[in-house]
């Protein structure tokens, strides 16, 4: 038994009907292609707004408690040492808007 060598083929060029199945085969890969990738990018898509909206869901009392306390400080109001906020009398050192209370600083927590 003998083997043939792969590129001593006795066929010619290929024919015009051979090209023509061949364009029509890459043009229909070429849109399952394209087809799918839109379908992926529509399933990405939508997944990012359902998982945006979900958090702007679930945020929406926390955000409004935000709201509601910066009316009751505006922008760039100073906490003095002494002052009661939400019942509580603050009393240490505000280094950097970090309360450092005396009894927490002598103990060394």
């Amino acid at each position: 038994m003998q083997m043939k060598n792969l590129s001593d083929t006795t066929a010619g060029p290929p024919s015009l009907l051979r090209k023509v199945a061949a364009l029509v085969v890459t043009l229909v890969l070429f849109g399952f292609v394209l087809m799918f990738s839109v379908m992926l990018f529509a399933f990405v898509l939508t997944a990012g707004v359902v998982a945006w909206g979900y958090l702007w869901w679930r945020t929406r009392a926390l955000r409004k408690q935000m709201r509601m306390h910066s009316q009751d400080y505006p922008p760039g109001s100073v906490i003095l040492e002494g002052e009661v906020i939400e019942g509580e009398f603050i009393k240490g050192d505000v280094i950097e808007g970090e309360l450092i209370r005396g009894d927490d600083h002598e103990e060394g927590k």
